[in-house]
């Protein structure tokens, strides 16, 4: 955290995790970066138990728990949300109405949202990328513009909350970004 960002101490932060896909790096580092800053963080989950992330979208890597289902979840219990991406993982998320339904949820609520990587495939389903700028992982491109949305290839990008990045190369920049977003729209 730089000397320049804020405590994000009294923020609750949800954090999107599939079983069998979401990207290892992309889910510990942001959950990382938002914890060190002081947030609360909650693991949500398709099903109870554990997730095991992977790397590089086929290896298999650690186990995580859920803290609670995405389907027992509600956007007003999370001030921010983060989705991890990983093109399995994103894949499973957007096929969960639940996880759309809390996306659309907590996108109507004005509330920040981080994703990254191939992430961007959940906010096509749940609807919410029409009229806004954002970044993901190349192949999304398509998918983004026919949903609406201005594709961009930078780092980061910021739209009104919404913050997105494009792969694990990115992870610095996404983490300082979701960190300064998410306390701006706090205070």
């Amino acid at each position: 955290m730089s000397d320049t960002q804020q405590s994000l101490e009294g923020t609750s932060v949800g954090i999107l995790i599939a079983e069998r896909g979401t990207e290892e790096i992309e889910f510990t580092e942001p959950k990382r970066a938002v914890s060190d800053a002081g947030a609360t963080v909650s693991v949500l989950g398709t099903d109870t138990g554990e997730a095991r992330t992977v790397n590089n979208d086929l290896e298999a890597s650690d186990s995580y728990a859920v803290d609670e289902t995405v389907s027992e979840a509600s956007a007003s219990e999370y001030d921010a949300l983060i989705v991890p991406g990983g093109a399995v993982g994103a894949d499973i998320l957007r096929s969960n109405a639940d996880v759309v339904e809390l996306l659309r949820e907590h996108e109507a609520a004005g509330k920040p949202i981080g994703v990254i990587c191939h992430g961007p495939w959940t906010l096509v389903e749940a609807d919410v990328v029409d009229g806004r700028t954002v970044t993901s992982y190349p192949s999304l491109r398509t998918d983004i513009e026919n949903a609406g949305g201005e594709w961009v290839d930078e780092e980061v990008v910021i739209d009104d909350g919404l913050i997105t990045s494009r792969d694990p190369d990115d992870l610095p920049a996404f983490c300082d970004a979701i960190v300064e977003e998410f306390e701006a729209e706090s205070s």
